[in-house]
């Protein structure tokens, strides 16, 4: 098998157009390494530009590696031109599985034998993926956060037959290339952020269906109450030193009833179209006319400033934070 140490790896091939597989483009880039972009269509090229150009500025903001530059960026629309000389590939292709399997397919005899193949998917399992692929062993998934550009999550799980070798070397190639990876213990249906995700998604709908709560109000109350400690500290964490001397065990000690409480409801709401309509409502009184590569910006600015920010808190010994 040829795989090269991650320190190695110079050469990386990002699969995929979209805002995902730009944000990745612009993110390796940033971190110094040669990129060739596999676009489907030529008529992504405008769009994919548009969104590695948008990264770049924040990414700038944060600090480039030395050497970055966007001039090392190749783009091709021949997928067997894309990987023939990666040492890594980013696949960021439609959350569609029989596009992925077919793509995983043809991947597993174009790359270089050992050649770690790591996907982007937001949910589905690498052991269907990996099918119809003639090398399973070195495919995996590593599911970014969006914007992939900023966030630095990347969570990891393998299929089926994915090696060990191929899991542990890709952890140690995305904490070279400036992210911070996790590896699952099994694999399960959308990972760990995306499941707390949806928990706090799923009761968000439940209040607007319910008439608690707008689009609004629920954005202001996470922004202005428990997001800031997230960011800093993790879920687990923040509770834990919220009990004082006690920590985690006062935590559960004292409030272990409430868990019985009707504070929750993890089942999805019906998604009727009075709800659809006021989501969609809330959400564009809150955009209030402005345009999504406006709001974009805006949100890599923020983001960009809560990063220096905790970058500065860890570096001047504050709050433990997971990850």
């Amino acid at each position: 098998m040829t795989r090269p140490s991650p320190q190695d790896v110079s050469q990386v091939a990002s699969i995929g157009g979209g805002p995902i597989g730009g944000g990745w483009t612009a993110h390796f880039l940033a971190r110094g390494y040669d990129v060739t972009s596999y676009l489907h269509d030529p008529s992504e090229r405008d769009s994919f530009k548009a969104i590695v150009d948008t990264a770049w500025v924040s990414l700038t903001d944060l600090g480039l590696a030395e050497g970055a530059s966007l001039d090392r960026l190749r783009i091709t629309h021949d997928l067997e031109d894309a990987v023939q000389d990666a040492d890594f590939i980013q696949e960021s292709a439609p959350e569609i599985l029989s596009v992925k399997q077919e793509l995983y397919r043809q991947l597993g005899s174009m790359a270089s034998t050992g050649v770690v193949i790591s996907s982007s998917t937001s949910g589905l399992p690498m052991s269907d993926i990996q099918t119809h692929c003639p090398t399973p062993e070195r495919t995996v998934v590593g599911h970014p956060f969006n914007p992939p550009y900023l966030l630095a999550l990347v969570e990891i799980v393998g299929g089926d037959r994915t090696s060990p070798d191929a899991i542990a070397w890709v952890e140690e190639f995305y904490k070279i290339a400036g992210k911070e990876p996790v590896v699952l213990m099994k694999e399960i249906p959308g990972f760990i952020a995306t499941r707390l995700q949806e928990a706090l998604w799923r009761e968000a709908l439940h209040m607007v269906a319910n008439g608690e709560a707008t689009p609004e109000q629920i954005d202001t109350a996470l922004i202005h109450g428990p997001g800031a400690r997230l960011a800093l500290m993790g879920q687990c964490m923040a509770f834990h030193v919220a009990c004082g001397e006690g920590g985690m065990a006062t935590n559960l000690d004292q409030f272990g009833p409430a868990l019985k409480l009707p504070w929750t409801r993890l089942e999805a709401p019906e998604l009727t179209k009075e709800l659809r309509d006021a989501m969609v409502e809330g959400c564009n009184a809150m955009a209030d006319g402005r345009h999504f590569e406006d709001l974009a910006a805006e949100r890599d600015r923020g983001i960009v400033a809560i990063l220096n920010a905790i970058r500065a808190q860890c570096n001047s010994g504050g709050p433990v934070r997971s990850g």
